[in-house]
């Protein structure tokens, strides 16, 4: 069980976009990076090849950043915070928020 998903939503930790917050679009495993939504935008030059129809240009678009660098978004203390796990009665394991203990997945 990975501690950051698609779709949570995070706060980058360090780097040009420090202090921004998105939502997580993909997560690679292999290379423990998340591509997170307007963070670490960069400016592809791309050749257009009429056979597929795609027109060239430049095009703005995110590229990965480190998950290191990544801490997910705690709406109640208002800012980032760390990850753990929890066992419920139920026998659900969940990931809670370290800082106040509350359950991230409902």
């Amino acid at each position: 069980m990975n501690k950051i998903r698609k779709g949570d939503e995070v706060i980058v930790l360090t780097g040009k976009d420090k202090g921004k917050r998105g939502v997580v679009l993909r997560v690679i495993e292999e290379r423990d990076r998340l591509i997170v939504e307007n963070v670490n935008m960069v400016k592809r030059h791309t050749k257009g090849n009429p056979m597929q129809g795609t027109a060239g240009g430049i095009i703005e678009k995110e590229m990965p950043v480190h998950i290191s660098n990544i801490a997910i978004w705690n709406p109640i203390s208002s800012k980032g915070d760390r990850i753990g796990f929890k066992h419920l009665e139920d026998g659900r394991k969940v990931r809670i928020f370290r800082s106040n203990n509350e359950v991230v997945d409902v």
